[in-house]
Parts: structure tokens; sequence; C-alpha cells
């Protein structure tokens, strides 16, 4: 995975897209690609048991999912397009070790739920962005960047964006 947009140690960080959103939070807290992927499988009862990636993005990960996750960092960031890198021999032999630790214990983290009732805000990097979210159903435009959905639990807000 990557780390949210805008960390400053992130490898190719980015939210949903690096061109376009700028910010994305879940009931108030700032998420990235692993906060979607823990709320997605969350909505279903299923926990995100292992991250892996640069350090940032397993930081980021353990900030929102706490200290049961296994991550595994097999890069460290030195800006937003360089790393130094763990070989890729040992960088899967690293992950596939990171996978059976997370494995053994599947309550180590509990299934990711932002709460109820949900608010979901997208900040843009610019106005032509929102554009095409602004006239979907239950999405309000708050400003000339920003957008947020409302609705009773976290898929229910998420999908007024994308059906």
């Amino acid at each position: 995975m990557h780390a949210k947009a805008g960390t400053p140690d992130g490898v190719l960080s980015h939210t949903v897209s690096g061109q376009a959103w700028r910010e994305l939070r879940f009931n108030g807290v700032p998420v990235g690609e692993t906060g979607i992927n823990a709320a997605l499988c969350g909505q279903w009862g299923c926990p995100v048991l292992l991250v892996t990636g640069d350090e940032a993005v397993c930081r980021e990960g353990a900030e929102l999912l706490g200290s049961g996750l296994t991550t595994v960092a097999v890069k460290k960031g030195l800006g937003r397009f360089s790393a130094r890198q763990v070989p890729p021999l040992r960088a899967r032999e690293m992950i596939e070790d990171g996978a059976r630790r997370a494995l053994r214990d599947l309550s180590a983290v509990k299934p990711y739920d932002p709460g109820r009732p949900s608010e979901i805000t997208i900040e843009f990097m610019t106005p032509d962005r929102v554009v095409e979210y602004r006239n979907r159903r239950g999405v309000q435009q708050v400003n000339d960047l920003t957008l947020t959905s409302k609705a009773d639990d976290w898929w229910s807000a998420w999908s007024q964006f994308y059906f």
C-alpha cells in the first residue's frame, strides 16, 4: 500500500488519485489507502491484519488500526519519488514471514468501522475535480474544493460518491 497524500516520507504517496484527491476523512479522521481498504473489509466483518509497503504506510496503518496490526516495511522513503529499498528477494521473504505472523492471530485487529453515522469528506487539489461528484445523490458541496457524503454507515456514505 501507499501512504496518504501529503506524507513527506511516503513513497508514491496519494489518496485514491495522486492528481485529484488532497485529503480524505472518515468522520474527521484523515485516511489513505489503508483506511479505505480497512473500512471496506470492516464493512463485512473482516479485519486488515497486515500492511506492507514503506515505513510511512506501516506507521499510518498502525496509528489507524492499532498495535495488533502486523506491518512489514520494505522501503524507507527519502521523498515522494525516492526510497531505499530492501532487495526484492529479501523483501519477499519479509512479506511472507509477516503474512504468517499476521495469520497466527485473526483477532489481533478488530474489523475497522469508521463510526455510525458516517461522514466522508473529500478535499480535492483543484475545483474542476469536484464537478465529477457534486451532483450525486447524498453528496454535498461544502466549498470549491470539498465534498461530503453522510449516511447511516460507511458503505452507504462511500457508495454515494460512486453509484
